[in-house]
């Protein structure tokens, strides 16, 4: 059985990892290791969802040991994620159009900042699994951050790209923050250009 180490890694990436190891032909379950009680009952809802078995062990010092099996619950294979009903419109040719997403910030939420900046990992690798992807996202102000080297943001933002995601970061802001040389992944846009994509988007969501 895979191990999976998912220490230190925000929800939903341990379930997300859990789902792709499972869905190998040849996969009979996978063990995932985590550092908070949360991560465990995120994993025993898909198990129970994909009717896959489900156990945990504690480990101490706030490690946790998963282990899903693959059908042990209902005798079946793995169903894999459940589908999500969607009402994104249609884009040209036919194709459903996904939002464009607008991060104003290199945390989510207030409150403490280092749980911020955990919560906008997730965030991030959130809109990496959406079916269709963003359209484009569009980072302003402190968001810029995010697109630069060394941001754990930046390895998401690359595989959303790689899906036809535009990632763009506003002009100003990089240079007001000094980043300009700095961008990892996607361009630099004025603010024009940023006010014609949200007009012309078939939604925006705004963090």
């Amino acid at each position: 059985m895979q191990t999976l180490d998912m220490r230190g890694q925000p929800c939903p990436i341990p379930v997300v990892k859990a789902r792709e190891v499972l869905a190998q032909r040849d996969a009979e379950g996978v063990a995932v290791v985590v550092d908070n009680f949360v991560a465990v009952q995120n994993l025993e809802k898909m198990a129970k969802g994909t009717g896959c078995g489900f156990s945990y062990a504690d480990e101490g010092g706030g490690l946790y040991r998963v282990s899903v099996v693959r059908g042990a619950a209902s005798g079946g294979a793995f169903e894999g994620p459940e589908a999500a009903p969607t009402t994104a419109p249609l884009a040209a040719g036919g194709g459903r159009k996904g939002p464009v997403v607008l991060v104003t910030a290199d945390g989510l939420g207030r409150g403490a900042e280092d749980l911020g900046k955990l919560l906008i990992k997730g965030f991030v690798f959130s809109l990496s699994q959406l079916d269709p992807p963003p359209e484009a996202v569009i980072f302003l102000n402190g968001g810029a951050r995010l697109t630069t080297e060394g941001a754990n943001t930046v390895p998401d933002l690359k595989a959303l790209e790689e899906k036809g995601t535009g990632i763009y970061t506003c002009g100003t802001c990089a240079n007001y923050y000094k980043l300009t040389e700095a961008l990892a992944v996607g361009s630099i846009v004025d603010m024009l250009n940023i006010v014609q994509r949200l007009a012309k988007a078939s939604s925006v969501i705004a963090i």
